[in-house]
């Protein structure tokens, strides 16, 4: 045999032995690559969490009530103003001559009020003596027609003449006559008392409509300065000195600025449809602002919309949110802390109305529940499971039930627990969530080592009875 082939038939060997050595190493290594982690036992914490924007709890728009120039702006954007202090004054000239025109005619009509007073002052006197004259008028008819009665009896027995007769008649037609004009004089009179009294009437309406004008181009002289309703921080300043605004007791005139409680802060967030049924007033929240990372701040659920908002109406992306609003409490607060009747201390960063941030709320705890991480959990087709049970039981002789397996979908939660190299499936039952755990309800005891990982393998691979290993990157969960 030449050398050649002595070294062939060496290297051969050398590479069938390599590859049984191989092949006995490589034995331990059967099944699935799996990452796995231990059922625990503690408390777990549900939590619903949201984006939104921080804002004053008190926030006052500050607008005016009348036109003009501005003449003076006492503060400055970012100032600290008391209740009652003046911010700004526009120029009150046009205001202060409608003042002095209205007070001249409250003067006049005022003055018209004491004429028309004196008008039924003379009629007054003018019915009293034509109620004099009338009664002077009634005592002279009297004496006529006694007169005339007399004459007449006398006549009638021959005393007296026709001609004194006729006299006595004309003197008593006379009387009569006079008395009818004194009482035409006295309803004259009680006429003009009636109209005078109305012009009286007249002259106080008016009297009242120029005070009221008076009354109101006052308010308007006044409102030309304005000041600051509430305490707190000018926010946003609109105008500058020398411009001009609008404005309107009907409607927003021009804003002018803002006013904000800066030691009683919000946020207000948008809290999906599936998720705010979960929320309740009084829950506490853990708030960490986006220019403060390193500051979170405790807070609590003080009111939930009930109208939503709706975006990208009539589009697959449509979305529906409930805002709702986190009074915030100080830092290193306790998330409990700030109750919704309570007023907190105003938060330590130097917080401002728009700034972004993120909230957790804390809706539901669970004590000594049996927890998994949630991707440990997956979904099985029970009715898929006992086919391909069927199909390697009869794979391997063994007899199968006579039943069949119904062809519809039978969905169940299930977790795979490791047991003996063994993949195990185990039907639970799940109850609240956190980020990164899930509470098992049923199917779990606590201190079961799960198959956690990797998600495509659970997702779809892994089956009943499957062989697993330990990946070298197996995911080991540390106390918490």
């Amino acid at each position: 045999m030449s050398p050649t082939k002595k070294i062939l038939i060496g290297l051969g060997v050398a590479v069938v032995l390599l590859v049984v050595v191989a092949a006995l190493l490589g034995g331990g290594d059967e099944g699935l690559a799996v990452e796995t982690s231990e059922a625990r036992v503690r408390s777990i914490t549900e939590t619903v969490t949201a984006a939104g924007t921080v804002a004053s709890e008190v926030e006052v728009v500050v607008s005016s009530d009348v036109s003009g120039e501005i003449v003076l702006l006492a503060v400055q954007e970012g100032d600290r103003v008391e209740a009652g202090q003046l911010l700004l004054r526009i120029r009150p000239d046009i205001y202060a001559s409608q003042v002095e025109q209205a007070q001249t005619q409250v003067t006049a009509a005022q003055s018209g009020v004491g004429e028309a007073r004196g008008s039924v002052a003379e009629a007054e006197q003018a019915v009293t003596q034509a109620r004099a004259d009338v009664a002077q008028a009634t005592a002279d008819r009297e004496r006529a027609e006694r007169a005339y009665k007399r004459q007449q009896d006398l006549f009638e027995r021959d005393v007296v003449s026709a001609a004194d007769l006729e006299a006595a008649r004309g003197t008593f037609e006379v009387a009569q006559a006079a008395e009818r004009s004194a009482r035409e004089r006295v309803g004259g009179a009680e006429a003009r008392v009636a109209t005078s009294r109305g012009r009286v009437r007249s002259a106080q309406a008016q009297a009242q409509g120029a005070q009221a004008q008076a009354r109101e181009a006052g308010q308007q002289l006044a409102k030309t300065a304005i000041y600051a309703p509430i305490t707190g921080t000018v926010t946003q300043l609109n105008v500058e000195l020398g411009e001009r605004i609008v404005g309107t007791a009907q409607m927003t005139g021009t804003e002018l600025m803002r006013i904000a409680r800066l030691d009683a802060m919000t946020m207000e967030i948008d809290v999906n449809e599936n998720d705010v049924v979960r929320v309740a007033t009084g829950d506490s929240a853990r708030v960490e602002v986006d220019a403060y990372p390193d500051d979170p701040l405790g807070g609590s659920v003080v009111e939930i919309a009930n109208s939503a908002r709706i975006e990208n109406v009539g589009t697959t992306q449509a979305t529906t949110n409930f805002p709702v609003v986190v009074r915030l409490a100080a830092v290193g607060a306790d998330a409990g802390g700030a109750g919704i009747n309570e007023r907190p201390r105003a938060p330590g960063p130097a917080l401002r109305p728009g700034m972004s941030g993120t909230v957790d709320i804390y809706t539901r705890t669970v004590p000594n529940a049996v927890v998994v991480p949630i991707q440990a959990v997956t979904v099985r087709d029970f009715n898929e499971v006992e086919r391909e049970r069927r199909r390697q039981a009869e794979a391997a002789g063994e007899a199968i039930p006579d039943a069949p397996v119904p062809d519809g979908e039978d969905l169940r939660r299930v977790v795979f627990v490791v047991e003996d190299g063994t993949a195990v499936l185990r039907e639970v039952e799940t109850g609240i969530s956190d980020d990164t755990h899930i509470e098992v309800r049923s199917g779990l005891t606590g201190g079961e080592t799960v198959i956690s990982g990797p998600f495509r393998l659970l997702r779809t691979e892994i089956s009943d009875a499957d062989a697993v290993r330990e990946s070298d990157g197996a995911v080991v969960e540390e106390d918490e």
